[in-house]
């Protein structure tokens, strides 16, 4: 499996399994073993989707050495801060079975995220994180969260699909040697993704399908992804991009359909601060 060395040397897959809206436990534990028996070793879950318990069955139900799976957890708006940070990293711990994350990143660049990054830099000194970084920052709080800190993110996860490429953020990244984790790189099924006629152009040359050459397109660019399924094929499909190869024009082709803006999560809208800022949960 094809790997990223992060800013810090910590080394993970390019390729991962997310759980995000798989709130059926016993379906994310399944999902989840399905994914480890396919060859995937990083689980990307968060305190918010309320799964990581079933997350750390699946590990544990798959025999695989720990040391052998990247996992990644988030901490959620309701808990930023110094304080609670760090007790909602414990409970992580807890929900995972495990004692160390190898990365933790904090979920949203709402409330007190400096506290958070405060504890995040302590817990990583501590040796109880391999490596930290956050999701959803755009410029403005990125470059304000890394002036105002010791350690530079080693991940930025953000919304990135071919219709949506945040390519200025990506190069405000590339400067610190911050590195972009995908999520939705579907784009949910928006705009008919999966059905998009350049998309399936380019598979029809290799026997591929759309979500593998949006996949292939990604790792071709250095991007960490987590694609999310539930169904076994579609797992199994999703894992198997490492035997062919996008040209130049495939790739050119795929970066004009960047319409340069969020299908999904309108971070900076004031609709979304209301609602997110309004989830809340039992870890």
């Amino acid at each position: 499996m094809d790997t990223l060395q992060l800013n810090n040397n910590v080394t993970m897959p390019l390729l991962g399994f997310g759980v995000f809206q798989i709130s059926d436990l016993n379906l994310c534990e399944q999902s989840v073993l399905h994914a480890l028996n396919t060859g995937y070793r990083m689980i990307d879950t968060a305190a918010s989707y309320g799964n990581e318990n079933a997350v750390g069955n699946a590990i544990k139900k798959s025999g695989i050495a720990r040391e052998e799976i990247f996992i990644t957890s988030k901490v959620w708006i309701q808990d930023a801060g110094y304080s609670k940070t760090m007790k909602s990293f414990e409970k992580t711990l807890q929900n995972l079975n495990t004692d160390y994350l190898d990365l933790y990143l904090i979920h949203m660049p709402y409330g007190d995220y400096h506290g958070s990054w405060k504890a995040m830099e302590e817990l990583y000194r501590s040796g109880k994180i391999k490596a930290i970084g956050v999701c959803n920052f755009l410029e403005d709080r990125l470059v304000d969260l890394i002036l105002s800190h010791e350690i530079v993110p080693a991940i930025n996860q953000i919304e990135m699909h071919p219709f949506c490429q945040q390519k200025k953020l990506r190069t405000v990244m590339q400067h610190y040697d911050i590195k972009t984790m995908a999520w939705a790189p579907f784009a949910e099924g928006n705009n008919g993704i999966f059905t998009n006629s350049t998309l399936s152009e380019i598979g029809a040359k290799y026997g591929k399908s759309p979500a593998q050459v949006i996949l292939r397109w990604l790792r071709q660019n250095a991007i960490i992804t987590i694609p999310k399924s539930v169904h076994l094929e579609r797992i199994q499909e999703n894992f198997m991009v490492e035997n062919f190869e996008l040209s130049e024009a495939d790739i050119s082709q795929i970066e004009s359909m960047n319409l340069a803006e969020s299908l999904i999560l309108e971070i900076q809208s004031l609709d979304e601060v209301y609602r997110l800022h309004e989830i809340k949960f039992e870890q």
